[in-house]
């Protein structure tokens, strides 16, 4: 069975990088989308509210966030995202400092 994952951060607070950043978005490169597959993610969505991002992920059994981040680390185009990316994105007041996404808690399912 698949599990699902959500995580949080922050955008910057500024109009104009919350646009750019969207941009980004709409045209993600394959490269990018197949280090999702090769890690076994199933799907992302991410949603926003003011500069509030939301991340839910649905992986494939024995998905792990460590592996992932192995996988990441040795891929040069996930690492040229990820730096890009960080012009737009702020951890979250509170957050640990392991990382800008937050994993978030599951507190109810009907």
């Amino acid at each position: 069975m698949n599990q699902k994952y959500c995580l949080t951060l922050d955008l910057i607070n500024d109009p104009q990088l919350i646009e750019e950043y969207e941009v980004y978005h709409k045209s993600v490169k394959p490269e990018i989308l197949q280090s999702f597959t090769d890690a076994g993610i199933i799907l992302m969505e991410l949603y926003r509210w003011e500069n509030r991002l939301f991340m839910i992920i649905e992986v494939e059994p024995g998905f792990s966030f460590e592996r992932k981040a192995e996988l990441d680390a040795n891929n040069q185009i996930v690492q040229e995202w990820e730096k890009l990316m960080s012009n737009y994105q702020q951890r979250l007041p509170g957050s640990n400092g392991e990382g800008k996404w937050q994993l978030m808690k599951k507190i109810f399912e009907s």
